[in-house]
Formats: C-alpha cells, sequence, structure tokens
C-alpha cells in the first residue's frame, strides 16, 4: 500500500496496519513505539514516538473518532525533536484572531525562534486523511539538509 495515494482510515483495523507498518513503509523511520488504544467504541487514540536518523524524533498525538466511516481525526499534536531540542510543533487550536492562518484553519505549525507565539499555515495536514505521511516526509528533507 503506498501511503500517499490510499486513506486507511476507512476502518480502525486498516489504520492500525497502517501505524504499525510505518517502518516498513518509510526507510527513513528508524523505529518506533507508536501504539494505537482503543478505550471505547466510539474514540481511538495514536500516542508514541517515531525515530529517525541524527536524533530526530517524531512525538505524535492523535484521537480518532470511530462513529464515522471513513474514521475523523478530531485531535493531534505532533512535535518534532532533534536529540534534546524542540524543532517544531503541530496542533489544530482556533486562532481565529490571527488571519495569516485562515488558510489552513485550524492546522498551524508553531516555529523557532518564538515556537510558542511563532505559528504558520499548514497545509499539509488533514482530520480527514492521515497526516503522518507528510510528517515523515517533513524530517526526511531534514535529513538531507533541505529544509
Amino acid at each position: 500500500m503506498n501511503p500517499y495515494r490510499a486513506n486507511p482510515l476507512q476502518s480502525l483495523r486498516e489504520y492500525e496496519a497502517f501505524v504499525y507498518s510505518l517502518p516498513q513503509q518509510f526507510v527513513a523511520v528508524v523505529s518506533s513505539t507508536l501504539v494505537v488504544f482503543q478505550a471505547d467504541d466510539n474514540f481511538t487514540t495514536v500516542y508514541g514516538e517515531l525515530y529517525f536518523a541524527d536524533g530526530y524524533r517524531l512525538v505524535v498525538r492523535e484521537r480518532l473518532n470511530l462513529i464515522r466511516q471513513p474514521l475523523l481525526l478530531i485531535g493531534y499534536g505532533y512535535e518534532v525533536w532533534r536529540n534534546a531540542e524542540k524543532l517544531y510543533w503541530y496542533d489544530p487550536q482556533p486562532h481565529p484572531h490571527i488571519p495569516e492562518l485562515a488558510s489552513t484553519h485550524p492546522h498551524h505549525k508553531h516555529v523557532l525562534p518564538d515556537i510558542k507565539h511563532n505559528r504558520i499555515v499548514a497545509p499539509g495536514l488533514s482530520f480527514t486523511r492521515p497526516n503522518l505521511p507528510f510528517l515523515i516526509a517533513e524530517i526526511e528533507q531534514l535529513l538531507v539538509g533541505r529544509v
């Protein structure tokens, strides 16, 4: 399955298979501690970390609504670290008072230098398709020095 073309949010089983096979699908992923945890019939949580070369890691927190088919991502937090330094993070916290973020509302990226307050648009993120392929590709670019 090519993660850029298929949408594994069609079912919980497909998304679990997608999450657990990330190290096999993406050469850049060295290892994974991601876990899909289903607390009840309505929601599931994905959490853990993806590890890459050169000390890069992606911290993942996702919450999915299982009632909808296909599944709907209803919340997330993604952090990218290099060793002990947080490089940037993504979240969907609405900021309607910042007009520059309107084009990808509520998705946005927190970047340095003032990581908490410096936000930019995040056109690669969605609630209706997996975000992990985009995030992994972004880290792959960091690894080859393109970003």
